[in-house]
C-alpha cells in the first residue's frame, strides 16, 4: 500500500467514524504503528484530523463540509470517472465555467489537449490544471481567494458574470436532492455559484454518490433548473429515479 493509499484510507475511516485508533489501522493496513503515526502527522498538517492519545479524531463537524485537502482524499476513483465522463461531454469551441471543487478539478485534468475551449475557472486549483492546455483560453475572475479552498469569492468575482454568457457551467455542490434542489455549505461560495448559474445556458452538476439526497445550508437552484447530473455507479437507484422524474438527465460514470 502506497503512502497516498494509506492517507486516503485513514481519511475515509476518520470521517466515517469520527475517531480511529493507531493499532486498528496498523493491523488493517499491514504497517507499523510508527508509520500510522507519521500518516496522522501528515494529515493533521493538511487539516484532515487531530491527533489524540492512541489515535486521531475528525476535524469535521457533521454540519459542515470538509476542507479541500480532506475532500481530495474522499471518493477519488469515483471523482476521476465523473471527471472523465463530463470532459467527454464538452463540445469543441464551447465557452465554459468550471466551478471550484475536487470533482471539477478532475474534469479539468481529463480535458483532451485538442479540445478548443474558453474556460472561466472559479478556483486557482482548476486554473492551474488547464493553464497549459494548448487549445484552452483561460479566464479567471477578480475578487478574493479563500485560503486553502483557493476559490474566488466576493463582489468583484460576482461582477465578472454581469456581461458574459457561457454555453455551460460545470457545478459542484454540497447536496443534490429532488425536492430541496442543489445546495451548498458556504454562503460566500454560494454567491459565486449562483452568479455562475445565471450566466450559463446549460447546467451540469457533478456529484459523487455521497452528495445525492444530501441537503446543505444554502440553496443554489431548484432541481428543475439542472440539465444534467453526472454521478457514479454507487448512486442510490431511488434517488436517481427521483431526479429523472423531475426531467433531469442523470449520467452514471
Amino acid at each position: 500500500m502506497t503512502k497516498g493509499e494509506r492517507h486516503q484510507l485513514v481519511s475515509e475511516a476518520v470521517q466515517a467514524t469520527g475517531r480511529v485508533h493507531v493499532g486498528d489501522l496498523a493491523a488493517r493496513m499491514g504497517v507499523s504503528e510508527m508509520t500510522v503515526r507519521r500518516d496522522f502527522e501528515a494529515l493533521e498538517e493538511r487539516g484532515v484530523l487531530t491527533r489524540v492519545h492512541g489515535g486521531a479524531i475528525s476535524n469535521v463537524s457533521r454540519s459542515y463540509e470538509p476542507g479541500f485537502a480532506a475532500r481530495r482524499l474522499e471518493h477519488t476513483e469515483a471523482k476521476r470517472r465523473i471527471g472523465a465522463a463530463t470532459a467527454a461531454l464538452l463540445r469543441d469551441g464551447e465557452t465554459l465555467i468550471l466551478d471550484a471543487g475536487t470533482t471539477t478539478l478532475e474534469v479539468a485534468r481529463a480535458l483532451p489537449s485538442d479540445r478548443r475551449l474558453r474556460i472561466l475557472a472559479l478556483s486557482l486549483h482548476v486554473a492551474d490544471a488547464v493553464a497549459d492546455l494548448p487549445n484552452v483560453t483561460l479566464m479567471i475572475p477578480g475578487g478574493v481567494v479563500r485560503k486553502h479552498e483557493r476559490s474566488f469569492i466576493g463582489g468583484m468575482t460576482i461582477s465578472t458574470f454581469a456581461n458574459l454568457q457561457f454555453d455551460s457551467v460545470v457545478l459542484t455542490s454540497g447536496g443534490v436532492d429532488a425536492t430541496a434542489g442543489v445546495t451548498e455549505y458556504e454562503f460566500d461560495d454560494s454567491e459565486t455559484k449562483i452568479a455562475a448559474l445565471k450566466s450559463a445556458r446549460r447546467i451540469i452538476v457533478v456529484a459523487d454518490s455521497s452528495k445525492l439526497g444530501a441537503v446543505a445550508f444554502v440553496r443554489l437552484c431548484p432541481i428543475e433548473d439542472v440539465d444534467l447530473v453526472v454521478t457514479d455507479s454507487a448512486a442510490p437507484p431511488e434517488i436517481v429515479q427521483a431526479l429523472r422524474d423531475q426531467d433531469v438527465e442523470v449520467l452514471i460514470a
